[in-house]
């Protein structure tokens, strides 16, 4: 490729790099930003910044609590993201060597996450009001662990399948029991993609909204709801720095589990899809 050529390359990945990144930028911008310079200045230019609105969340008072609502979407999310692995590794393994389930249970599963999830809404709610559930975050982090379920299945499903099955037939011969079989061979093989399970669960647990909204009120609000607290004003208006500094709060723990765990994820993925 010529010189010209690379530069035009690099101008197109940056235009839509900008392109893609402007809602994001923005609303870090305008988190830097005072009340009346949002008035003022609607750009992306910042005359005088200023933390006043991230000091405004982070503030506690008896409404408002952003520490309550960021411990709640933690505790929620590891539910969501560690028990589909938990469930998804044994079956998967019974599903890739016996067969078990593969032809009903696998696209039964997998095909629940094509459903629009407010469909599950009213049983669960009636489900969870009968069994004290509501505004707990064990709840709360059950739903999301069933909504993690089907993809947690279909990549520990690829991964025991890429594992040859001399390995554990090596293993068998030797006398190994099948538990001491899968967690001293299995396991470390399919460890890229469980790590990659978690990280998409992680994020989808945390970015989930509509469950959040429906089956708490108060003790398991998580950041994706408590954040809407922020925006009104007592006249009735929307205080644009503080929504955009909490949005950017509620926003750093999954984009820092993304960017620290990228490389990992890069390797997964590829993992199997060439074999020699």
């Amino acid at each position: 490729m010529t010189r010209g050529g690379r530069i035009l390359r690099w101008i197109v990945f940056a235009v839509a790099a900008f392109a893609m990144n402007l809602p994001v930028l923005a609303t870090l911008i305008t988190a830097f930003k005072s009340p009346a310079e949002i008035t003022r200045n609607p750009s992306l230019w910042i005359e005088a910044p200023t933390l006043e609105n991230f000091a405004a969340v982070m503030t506690v008072s008896d409404r408002l609590n952003v520490y309550h609502y960021l411990w709640n979407s933690l505790s929620a999310a590891l539910i969501g993201a560690l028990l589909p692995m938990l469930i998804c590794f044994p079956a998967a393994w019974a599903m890739a060597r016996r067969g078990t389930g593969q032809r009903l249970l696998f696209p039964l599963v997998v095909n629940l996450r094509a459903l629009p999830l407010i469909i599950f809404a009213i049983p669960l709610y009636l489900m969870y009001a009968a069994l004290g559930l509501l505004d707990t975050r064990v709840g709360l982090g059950l739903i999301l662990a069933v909504v993690n379920l089907p993809l947690a299945l279909m990549l520990t499903l690829n991964a025991v399948a890429d594992i040859p099955a001399e390995l554990e037939e090596a293993a068998r011969v030797d006398g190994a029991p099948l538990g001491y079989m899968l967690r001293r061979v299995v396991l470390p093989l399919c460890r890229p993609a469980l790590v990659t399970t978690f990280i998409f669960g992680f994020i989808t647990a945390w970015n989930e909204f509509l469950f959040g909204l429906i089956m708490t009120t108060q003790e398991a609000v998580p950041i994706t709801v408590g954040a809407s607290f922020f925006f009104a004003t007592s006249g009735g208006g929307v205080q644009w720095g503080m929504a955009s500094a909490v949005m950017i709060v509620a926003a750093l723990p999954p984009l820092a589990l993304g960017l620290l765990m990228y490389r990992r994820i890069a390797g997964s993925v590829v993992t199997g899809a060439v074999k020699g």
